[in-house]
């Protein structure tokens, strides 16, 4: 016997997201993969929002500084009332949070973008969207605001579950540790299971062509080594091998002088993760991000790649290496957050399936 009609079209119905400090759209791109419909995004950055236009032309952009919106207001325009969005999730800017900034104390309580977290916790006040998630560095778990937030979710009606999860687990092909949070009003939150294997750096290369020879203007952007640096990078023993790996008579004057960071001028190993992908990923002198088997770094597209992006994603090259590369560097990678996303959208799905079994709270 076939369902009611209303209950038909109350599970098929697209479920709604709204995403917080966008950056250039990954954390979107993740929460699409799992089947959410984003309804509006918030980023200030003016080349992230160029890059996010690009890739998501059916969501509301918000360019504003997020501290001026009014969520009520963003509610109105995308036709939603308080109480009615499925998800609200985001990344407060997590640099007041990073670990080497965290090792001076006064710099960490004083970075005012610590004080996005408040913003955060405002949208869900106003918006009461049924289930919220929150992503950042490891270091927020420890902060008292983010810990203020929790029990003001709690007070909320939201019950939480947060950890700290590796990237690697959810079929992102690269180490990233990351703090993740899962809260909901409507269902018991929990992450999702692991995948079964790891994505390596082998496999996400998998048929990417050679850069002078593509038609990927992001992919086909040129370096500029010195003859000194070039020489080096040559020496470097291939799949895995690092600067360590050579003796002192190889090693750059700058080497010399220093102890540990043993990962710059390193190549990736081809049957591995690759390292977490930052903002330096273009530069041998930033950590391991020689390409596994070729005398030169990785490229910008096999960087967002190896952030999970999506072959396909769009960069404008006009903005230059630097920004695109802290784009990338700073996004939320797709699998990831699709992941996770997809055990929220199971959970809200059962729900509106029987909305009596949900937490003891009204919409």
């Amino acid at each position: 016997m076939s369902p009611p009609i209303a209950a038909q079209s109350t599970t098929k119905a697209k479920l709604t997201a709204v995403d917080l400090f966008s950056g250039c759209g990954g954390l979107s791109r993740g929460l699409k993969d799992a089947g959410f419909t984003v309804k509006a995004a918030v980023e200030i950055n003016d080349k992230a929002q160029t890059t996010y236009k690009l890739n998501h032309k059916d969501v509301r952009l918000y360019s504003e500084d997020i501290r001026k919106l009014d969520p009520a207001e963003i509610l109105e325009e995308i036709g939603l009332e308080p109480g009615d969005l499925d998800l609200l999730a985001g990344c407060p800017p997590c640099q007041g949070f990073s670990r080497l900034r965290t090792r001076n104390q006064r710099t960490y309580v004083k970075d005012e973008r610590n004080n996005l977290v408040a913003d955060f916790l405002r949208f869900v006040r106003v918006m009461n969207p049924k289930t919220v998630m929150l992503e950042n560095v490891p270091a927020l778990g420890r902060d008292q605001r983010f810990t203020k937030m929790r029990n003001q979710l709690a007070k909320l009606g939201y019950k939480a579950v947060v950890q700290v999860l590796d990237t690697a687990d959810y079929e992102v092909p690269q180490r990233r540790k990351r703090l993740i949070m899962l809260a909901s009003r409507v269902h018991e939150p929990e992450f999702a299971s692991p995948s079964t294997e790891r994505v390596t750096v082998r496999k996400a290369f998998k048929g990417i062509g050679a850069p002078s020879t593509s038609r990927d203007k992001l992919h086909s952007l040129p370096e500029n080594r010195s003859q000194a640096v070039r020489e080096l990078i040559a020496l470097i023993p291939k799949d895995g091998g690092s600067r360590s790996d050579l003796g002192e008579e190889h090693q750059l004057e700058c080497h010399k002088r220093i102890k540990g960071f043993h990962d710059v001028y390193g190549r990736m190993a081809w049957n591995e993760v690759s390292p977490t992908i930052t903002s330096g990923c273009h530069n041998p002198s930033k950590g391991r991000f020689l390409h596994p088997s070729l005398n030169r770094t990785i490229t910008l597209r096999e960087a967002a790649v190896l952030q999970g992006f999506p072959r396909s994603y769009k960069f404008d090259v006009n903005h230059g290496k630097e920004a695109i590369a802290l784009m990338i560097g700073n996004a939320l990678p797709p699998p990831f957050i699709a992941a996770h996303a997809g055990a929220l959208k199971k959970g809200l799905l059962e729900y509106k399936r029987n909305p009596t079994k949900g937490l003891a709270r009204a919409d």
